[in-house]
């Protein structure tokens, strides 16, 4: 871990490990998203989505190590994700991000690159 990055300045692992486990509370509850984590419940997928937060803000490359390059939008392509899905996901991850005691500067950047992925991510428009 870099000490002067971002991981290191919002509190490292255990800062992306609240906000991965408030994100997933909403998900585990939402009718459109849940369908989308095929396992029996999100403990695969919220291990996932916390190395790769950990490893694009500064902290340990555990998730290129163990799955190679993120590719983002592949991993996310058998999923169809609409504009109702995204602004789902984007419902659940503000509350995530608005429960961590975070920096003004530090919530405005974090928030910014998780709206973009967010968007990013569509492929399609269909219901």
């Amino acid at each position: 871990m870099r000490p002067d990055s971002f991981y290191a300045a919002v509190g490292g692992h255990d800062t992306f490990v609240r906000l991965v486990d408030e994100f997933y509370r909403g998900v585990a509850a939402d009718p459109v998203l849940r369908p989308m984590y095929p396992e029996e419940d999100l403990g695969p997928a919220r291990e996932r989505l916390t190395m790769f937060l950990e490893q694009y803000w500064g902290g340990p490359t555990t998730y290129s190590d163990q799955r190679g390059h993120p590719r983002l939008r592949m991993r996310h392509a058998p999923f169809k994700v609409n504009p109702d899905a995204r602004d789902r996901w984007l419902l659940h991850m503000r509350a995530a991000v608005d429960s961590l005691d975070l920096a003004p500067l530090h919530k405005a950047e974090l928030w910014d690159y998780l709206e973009r992925a967010a968007h990013s991510m569509l492929n399609t428009f269909e219901d």
